[in-house]
């Protein structure tokens, strides 16, 4: 996914999720990085969405998947039926996007619930599962019953499995957890399959397969250790809120959708923060920057040259360091307004690069 001059395609959204996306592209400017690379922007807000019937998501997706990259606003799913829906899904079902990447990670002065202290990553399918299944009901009064056909299917299982080992490596911690496959041998067994498999490919890497409810169980009693637990899709929707509240607060966590081609090299890297749009901070200027801020500065690690990767580095450091040294916004327990807490970040980070190049590190 090498690419000189990367572009970055903007997926613009809607209240809160626009102000925050537009703070994280302040810092990754090239007059802050250094680095040239061009931004892309769509306009994927609500009313846009309806004025296009959707044609704007389908042009933005077909645009990352020619990039490779995209960073993308929280934006609002009208809950009227026949409305324009999630543009999440379209993206997803139109990139190819077959893994969903959330680390939870310990915030200085944030105090963590359990053993949380080391990174935790959920990597979990993007598709499939119970997202997407044929539900019918049959009957009537108590004898009324509810059915639903789930699906799975054995390319996305490898991915997750493979990618989770992928990743534990170079993070240097174990895979743990996994599926209930002693009560669904034929349908969770097959992601089990996978993990199993990929344990032998990746003999360095510690592997420490859990049902799922002992998943849960565990991550209470976690002795501090860093770990990637593969999942299903709904599996690791609830285990992703889970794990990052577990570190206090979902602010510092970003969320990463991954496609991959056939042998399994990543081809499209889309960035987000985990939360929504909080309606009720427009306009105010408190809210919290910090996981938008990290979506950018893990994007720019999937770049794959060593310039970007530095600049991920510097992004990732300021942040903490911030945050380390008082700089909070409200919902942290401090007074930082958001474009201060931006404003504090850029002048790290330039700080950072600045040295780093005096040093030739």
């Amino acid at each position: 996914m090498a690419n000189k001059t990367p572009t970055i395609v903007v997926l613009e959204g809607d209240q809160t999720g626009q102000e925050l996306l537009e703070e994280a592209l302040r810092v990754l400017d090239p007059a802050v990085t250094g680095v040239e690379y061009t931004f892309e922007r769509f306009d994927l807000s609500l009313a846009n969405r309806q004025k296009t019937n959707n044609k704007v998501v389908y042009e933005a997706a077909a645009r990352m998947r020619e990039t490779g990259y995209g960073l993308k606003a929280a934006t609002i799913t009208p809950e009227t039926k026949g409305d324009v829906g999630s543009p999440n899904a379209i993206l997803r079902d139109e990139v190819n996007g077959t893994v969903i990447v959330r680390t939870g990670r310990r915030i200085p002065g944030i105090r963590p619930t359990g053993g949380a202290y080391a990174p935790i990553s959920v990597v979990r399918m993007a598709v499939g599962d119970a997202y997407g299944a044929e539900e019918h009901r049959e009957g009537s009064g108590l004898d009324e019953v509810a059915y639903r056909l789930e699906a799975i299917d054995r390319r996305t299982c490898r991915a997750v499995a493979e990618f989770a080992f992928q990743h534990a490596k170079r993070m240097g911690v174990k895979v743990f957890g996994g599926p209930k496959y002693t009560v669904s041998p034929i349908y969770e067994g097959m992601l089990k399959e996978e993990m199993d498999a990929a344990a032998e490919r990746y003999p360095t890497v510690t592997y420490e397969p859990q049902l799922i409810d002992a998943t849960y169980a565990l991550l209470l009693t976690n002795g501090g250790d860093g770990m990637v637990i593969p999942a299903l899709n709904r599996d690791g929707d609830c285990l992703s809120d889970y794990v990052l509240q577990m570190f206090g607060t979902i602010a510092g966590a970003e969320s990463l959708l991954l496609s991959f081609s056939d042998d399994w090299k990543l081809t499209t890297v889309m960035a987000e923060a985990p939360h929504g749009t909080a309606p009720s901070l427009e306009g105010k200027n408190i809210a919290n920057p910090m996981a938008m801020i990290l979506a950018g500065a893990a994007l720019l690690r999937y770049m794959d040259s060593s310039e970007t990767s530095q600049v991920s580095r510097a992004i990732y450091e300021s942040v903490f360091e911030a945050v380390h040294h008082g700089v909070r916004t409200p919902d942290l327990g401090g007074s930082t307004m958001t474009t201060d807490f931006t404003d504090n970040i850029i002048h790290r980070v330039k700080d950072k690069l600045e040295v780093w190049q005096v040093m030739g590190s």
